[in-house]
Formats: structure tokens, sequence, C-alpha cells
């Protein structure tokens, strides 16, 4: 039996997901499946699935074409909530349940056919490393729900009205010294310490706030 040939897309840029994503113990190969992880999507081709994780750049239409079977993870109740960072939005929206889809990728932004539809939960106490490895989580989950069925999965059409979110940027970890700081909880978890940390202006300085949990 030939095996089905599975990528996973990662982005250099933007790499969470990595430490998390361990093929010998979430996805390891077996009569079934073949895997394997790759940062460059330039030498991905004939491949039967790939999935694109956490990835921030647009992929081109011929890149599309030229494997079986492409398919992207969004986190949101799609069509709503396209686009970046939906988890983050959420969050901010004081929302603790998470939607996720597996949905086919198109040359339109998270407009594709949804495979798979699930959620995550979260407790409203969750740090940014916490959050992240909840939603990696959800990720493998949804990922294996379609592999389990693969290759008789069905799809259905996304519908409603949509909305796109818009990059975060690192401006948009300030806090406002005018608002209380459970008032500005949610914005504290987000805040990765490293790259994007909570800062605040106080008399022409600023600064950086760095948020842990004992």
């Amino acid at each position: 039996m030939t095996k089905f040939k599975v990528v996973f897309l990662l982005d250099k840029s933007n790499d969470w997901l990595g430490k998390y994503l361990k093929l010998r113990k979430i996805f390891p190969n077996n009569k079934k499946f073949q895997y394997k992880i790759s940062y460059n999507p330039n030498t991905i081709k004939n491949q039967d699935v790939v999935f694109v994780l956490s990835y921030t750049k647009i992929l081109k239409e011929s890149f599309l074409k030229r494997n079986k079977l492409t398919l992207v993870v969004h986190e949101s109740n799609l069509p709503k909530n396209k686009g970046f960072a939906p988890v983050q939005w959420q969050i901010l929206e004081g929302k603790n349940r998470i939607p996720i889809n597996l949905i086919k990728a198109e040359k339109h932004v998270d407009s594709g056919v949804i495979y798979e539809k699930d959620y995550f939960q979260l407790n409203g106490d969750e740090l940014y490393d916490e959050i992240r490895k909840k939603q990696a989580l959800a990720k493998f989950k949804i990922i294996k729900k379609f592999l389990n069925k693969f290759p008789k999965n069905k799809a259905i059409p996304q519908r409603g009205s949509s909305n796109y979110n818009r990059k975060r940027m690192s401006f948009d970890s300030r806090l406002n010294l005018n608002k209380k700081l459970i008032e500005q909880f949610n914005l504290l978890r987000i805040a990765n310490n490293d790259d994007w940390p909570s800062f605040f202006y106080h008399k022409n300085n600023k600064y950086i706030i760095k948020i842990y949990k004992k």
C-alpha cells in the first residue's frame, strides 16, 4: 500500500508552534501516512495533504495547484474573524470558548470550505504560553480527526457575513494608565514577554511590564 504524503508547513517568522509539533510523538509515520515538516513552500510539491499552520504569508496559487489538498487551521467561528490572530482578538473580547476550523486553503484568505469544526476551552486565567499550548493541542486534535477519515472527508461551505482581523503589532500591547488593571488583564494575558511585552508611557519614559504566574 502506498502511503499518503503529508507535510506540515510552518513559518520561521512565527514559529511558536514548532516546539509542540514533535512528529515522532504526535504524528508518527505509520502504514497509512508519511509525515514531514517544512519551512519552505518552494520545496513542497506533489503532496497528498499540506497542513499550513500559523503561516503569516500568502501562498501563491501555483503552490495550491501543485499539491492535491492544502488545508489551514483557523480559530474562529468562520466566516467571522478571518485574518490575523483570531485567538488573541477573541480573548480581548472576553471569550473563553474558542472555535477552531480546518478549512481548504484558497486564493482568498480563510474563505475555503470547512472540513472539520471544533472548539477549545480557556479558563480566563491563562497567560501567553498556556494559551499557545492549548491552541497547539487543539490544532493537532482537529488534524487527527481529519486524518482518521481521510480520504473520505466531506466539506461544507462557509455561510454568513464575514469580517477580517488586522495583524497585531507591538504597539497593540500598550497599557492605558487611566484604566484599571483588571480592565486590561486580557491584554496582559496575550502579551509575549520576549517579543511584544506589555508597556506604558509615563513622563516621557517607556516602561516594560512582563507578567508571570506563580
